[in-house]
């Protein structure tokens, strides 16, 4: 199943809204999904998924398992899932990721469950974001497998016949997906499967504590028993009905919003206390001098008068840092956030990206290995470079709600997530 791209401007001009003041609702967290679409697939019977947003990442995810064998029915938002209990077929073509983490590394593992070998592939930038650590821990798990690309790069080769579990040594300095997709893949091992982290490193684990909590919704029974080791029961999966959130990564973009244009943003039926790590962006924009309230159904951002400099770390919400890094363009006194150097290795180098297009707006943005220092200078009229990058198109468009002259290149790439939020961002 294919997404079409929207047909908007490119570059795309964004109005400036001063003193916005709207309520939202983020598509579904497709962090969740893509969890939830696995585990429905490996378990047995008929599971339902719902509060689907059909952003190309979801659709990648669906494509990937309806080659494994899934069968997956509904166009709408919600999903019905009929499992394969456990194991997946050998695929008759190579399994396309396209541009999905998500998806890559989840499936990567999932496909030692397959009844024979299977070979995933992705766009020209899946064959650049190293996947081998995933591929050693998977082989220590009685499951060869092998990078075909480039300094342990996709495609990967999966032999297939299933997953004899035990130990394996995961080093998680680079993704968290990368254990997020072996612990997705270990309720249906032939053994338990212990995961040790190591040197105890783990980059973002609020969702590796996301998957956890997918895993128990569908039956499993996961365990941290030790603060670096992770312990799962080979006791396979049931079939449930889960009910998808909305994003926290995309409601990010109104917290932010009315933080940058001295507004009101609230947040519809998202709970000011979901486990979803980027929810984590409101004490840094507290601590920039927003008031926010956190509320059982819907969390509300008012903006400050002026916002302030900060100095935090991102390593646990790093998708959020892009929308930050462009609320501190726009504050008085620089900004540093450290713990980035994952992001490096998403959908481009935001790193890069981000120090590129800062400066392209006016502000001295300088990265090191795993940080990020913005000085503001005022923001001036640009044409923003997006990279085919999602979060870059939407971070940027934030710019455009306060400065004039903000125009956004590729804004079609925001389907990969949040397929129409420029249609939302005019109605606010």
């Amino acid at each position: 199943m294919e997404s079409a791209k929207p047909a908007w401007p490119d570059p795309y001009p964004v109005r400036p809204r001063p003193g916005l003041d709207v309520r939202v609702r983020p598509p579904g967290a497709r962090s969740l999904t893509n969890r939830a679409l696995l585990a429905a697939a490996l378990a047995p019977g008929r599971s339902v998924v719902e509060g689907i947003t059909a952003s190309d990442d979801a659709l990648a995810m669906r494509d990937g398992l309806e080659t494994l064998g899934a069968h997956i029915e509904g166009e709408g938002s919600t999903w019905t899932v009929s499992g394969r209990n456990g194991r997946f077929l050998a695929p008759k073509r190579t399994v396309n990721v396209r541009a999905s983490g998500t998806t890559a590394r989840f499936l990567t593992a999932a496909a030692a469950l397959a009844e024979g070998p299977t070979t995933l592939d992705g766009i020209a930038r899946m064959r650049e974001r190293p996947i081998d650590n995933l591929v050693d821990a998977m082989v220590s798990l009685g499951a060869p497998a092998r990078t075909l690309g480039a300094n342990g790069c996709p495609p990967v080769e999966i032999q297939g016949g299933g997953l004899p579990g035990g130990h394996a040594i995961i080093d998680a300095s680079r993704s968290s997906q990368f254990v997020s997709g072996l612990l997705l893949a270990a309720p249906c091992a032939a053994r338990d499967v212990v995961l040790e982290l190591k040197d105890g490193a783990l980059v973002s684990r609020p969702f590796v504590d996301m998957t956890l909590d997918v895993m128990r919704a569908f039956g499993a029974n996961p365990v941290w028993s030790s603060e670096t080791t992770l312990t799962v029961p080979a006791t396979g999966y049931r079939e449930t009905h889960f009910v998808v959130e909305p994003d926290a990564q995309g409601a990010v973009y109104g917290f932010c919003a009315a933080a940058i244009t001295g507004g009101r943003v609230v947040t519809e039926q998202l709970s000011g206390d979901s486990k979803q790590g980027d929810l984590r962006i409101l004490d840094a924009l507290e601590a920039m001098g927003c008031v926010v309230e956190r509320r059982a159904t819907e969390i509300e951002v008012r903006g400050p008068q002026r916002l302030q400099g900060v100095t935090v770390d991102g390593n646990t919400w790093p998708d959020a840092v892009l929308a930050l890094a462009v609320v501190a363009a726009f504050a008085e006194g620089p900004t540093e956030v450290s713990g980035l150097a994952h992001l490096r290795l998403k959908e481009t180098d935001r790193l890069v990206a981000l120090e590129t297009e800062l400066r392209r707006l006016g502000a001295h943005a300088v990265t090191g290995e795993d940080s990020l220092r913005i000085e503001p200078k005022g923001v001036r009229p640009a044409v923003i470079e997006t990279y085919e990058d999602h979060r870059m198109a939407m971070s940027f468009a934030l710019a455009g709600l306060r400065a004039e002259g903000i125009e956004i290149r590729d804004p079609g790439c925001v389907a990969k997530t949040w397929p129409d939020f420029f249609d939302v961002l005019e109605r606010w």
